[in-house]
């Protein structure tokens, strides 16, 4: 009496699984899932998630529990999984292999030269990785993003201001206004937006106290600072996306032209 049923628990506990996800896509699947969670999340939550049942939950947790993952809570609790675990070999579905393609292609047309190659090399190291075939499907994939990469040779190099953004170091740079005055700021980076027609810098001004905008190719010096700002560089970008900031370059970068200057944060 107790198999059978254990038999039809099972059998209804499969019904309810997504009825085109392998279990090895499950665990892919679950293991992804967890890592967008930096605190506990409900079993219930996970496995609405996945369409699948709390008893193929707690299952597959044990399972990537048994293979080294470490994740850890209880029925009750919620489940983290604590970073380290890497799933061998890397799988993706056809529209992440086309997701990946596509935007190396972007990045590899569009940006410097340093990140142009860091493209490749990240397809490269993919290639290495993936599973039997998977290699030939990433290289099929049609999809193209052709680029229109600037001739405009920036003033220093843009390795210097992704480290500044890594690290949260502060930089100075000289950047023209109004005329022919160039003023010197000391700013606090944030992130690049690359744009069609410019890429821009947003950063929190010093000398202004306020967001602002700098397009890359306008800044005639930027120097890399022993100040730093750590910690409080997701603070400000949180804030930057709060004051509707990330809307504002979009705008300001549709609009520019040669000749156009720094925005301030009441774009």
């Amino acid at each position: 009496m107790l198999e059978e049923a254990t038999r039809l628990f099972d059998a209804a506990d499969r019904t309810c699984q997504h009825p085109r996800m392998t279990r090895a896509e499950r665990l892919l699947a679950l293991v992804r899932l967890l890592r967008t969670h930096r605190y506990p999340a409900a079993g219930q939550q996970l496995a609405e998630a996945l369409s699948i049942s709390l008893r193929t939950l707690y299952r597959d947790i044990a399972t990537l529990q048994a293979q080294g993952a470490d994740i850890r809570g209880e029925p009750g609790l919620g489940y983290v999984l604590h970073p380290g675990f890497v799933l061998p070999p890397l799988m993706f579905t056809e529209h992440e292999l086309e997701a990946l393609m596509l935007g190396m292609r972007w990045v590899a047309q569009r940006a410097d030269p340093a990140l142009s190659q860091a493209a490749h090399d990240v397809l490269a190291k993919a290639e290495a990785v993936l599973p039997p075939g998977g290699a030939e499907r990433l290289n099929r994939t049609a999809l193209f993003a052709p680029g229109v990469r600037s001739d405009t040779r920036l003033a220093f190099d843009p390795q210097t201001l992704r480290e500044a953004i890594r690290r949260e170091r502060k930089v100075r740079l000289s950047y023209p206004g109004e005329g022919a005055h160039v003023s010197e700021r000391v700013v606090r980076p944030l992130g690049i937006g690359y744009f069609d027609q410019a890429d821009i810098l947003a950063a929190w001004c010093e000398s202004r106290q306020a967001f602002r905008h700098f397009r890359l190719d306008r800044i005639q010096d930027l120097t890399l600072l022993d100040e730093g700002f750590e910690g409080q560089g997701g603070w400000l970008l949180r804030q930057w996306r709060t004051a509707g900031l990330a809307v504002g370059w979009v705008i300001y970068a549709s609009i520019l032209n040669r000749h156009c200057s720094e925005t301030t944060s009441r774009l």
